[in-house]
């Protein structure tokens, strides 16, 4: 009996370390596996093209906004095109850790 406590209790834990993979990550490790980097620059100042935003030291909940309103398709205008493609990648979690370091950068 006490196995068995022990066992499942062991299962918990790992699914819930599992589930939380995404909550250990830090934002620069998922500002360069998600591709943010490639589009916005290494520090997300200096974007590759003019028209693409600057998002270091965006406000933190605008910068959430965007990228779920993106990922869902309420937002679809001009540029949103090539973040669609990836934003399907990006759970609701990691999107709350980008946002929150991204607010923490210099712009």
């Amino acid at each position: 009996m006490r196995t068995s406590k022990l066992l499942i209790s062991a299962a918990a834990a790992l699914g819930l370390a599992l589930a939380g993979g995404a909550i250990a990550q830090d934002g620069p490790t998922l500002y360069k596996s998600k591709t943010c980097v490639a589009c916005h620059g290494l520090d997300g100042a200096k974007p590759i093209l003019p028209t693409y935003p600057k998002i270091a030291g965006q406000n933190k909940e605008y910068a959430i906004a965007q990228m779920k309103d993106i990922k869902s398709g309420a937002r679809n205008n001009g540029q949103t095109a090539a973040m669609k493609g990836v934003m399907h990648l990006v759970s609701d979690e990691e999107i709350a850790i980008l946002g929150e370091w991204l607010s923490t950068l210099k712009p």
